[in-house]
Order: C-alpha cells, then structure tokens, then sequence
C-alpha cells in the first residue's frame, strides 16, 4: 500500500467495477471525462485516447474521482491526484487492457486503438456517507 492512499480507499477503488471520472487540463481549462480504470498500490491505470490523451502529453497533472451510489445517493467517493505517464510499449498496454477489459465485459483485445497512461498517485482523499 501507498502512504499516499489511504488503505480504506485502496479497498473502495478495488470494490467493483466503477467509472473514474479522469480529469486533464486542455489551454488552462479542466477536461472530465469518463473512464475504466485499473488500481494497485498507489498506481492508477487507463486505456484513453483522443483529447485526454492529447492533454496528459502537454500536461501530466491529473485528477481521477471515483463514486459508489445507490439510487442517486452517493454511498463513497475517492480522489486521486497525481502525474500521468504515457506508456507506449505494446506489450505494457495488452497488460493492462487484460487487467481493465473484462473487468468492464470487454475483452482483452478491444478498443486496441486506446494507449495506456499510468497515474503515479501523489495524494488522496475519501469519503463516505
């Protein structure tokens, strides 16, 4: 475990399968959008492309939140801060796509398009209600 995760987030992010809402910066402006997601140990994995991989590459600062609700009532939140890399080798992205994929009812090899970017989370913060 990281110290910079909480381990009671840690078990949240673990949980199920969740959307992570992935926010990037594009010219001075936040960009949300949503994403499947992968966590280990202070590492927060996704498979993107387009805008918000275009932003991670002029700006690594990233924020990732992740929400449980149950019927429009929120049950936990988490969020994430961190730097993102872009991970260009394809084996590393086949990984991960076998770690995220199915996780999502996907298998392994769709969505080949979308490359890997690994956030190295900085700080961390939960709740819940």
């Amino acid at each position: 475990m990281t110290d910079s995760v909480p381990a009671a987030a840690e078990e949240l992010l673990t949980s199920e399968p969740l959307m992570a809402h992935f926010a990037t910066c594009a010219e001075g402006r936040p960009h949300v959008a949503p994403v499947w997601y992968h966590y280990d140990d202070g590492v927060l994995e996704v498979l993107t492309g387009g805008r918000k991989l275009a932003n991670v590459r002029e700006n690594p600062r990233v924020a990732v939140s992740v929400q449980k609700d149950e019927g429009g009532q929120a049950e936990w939140m988490v969020t994430l801060r961190g730097t993102a890399e872009v991970v260009a080798d394809d084996e590393e992205r086949l990984r991960a796509a076998e770690r995220i994929n199915p996780k999502y009812g996907a298998s392994a090899d769709e969505y080949p398009e979308n490359v890997l970017v690994r956030v190295e989370v900085g700080s961390a913060s939960y709740q819940t209600y």
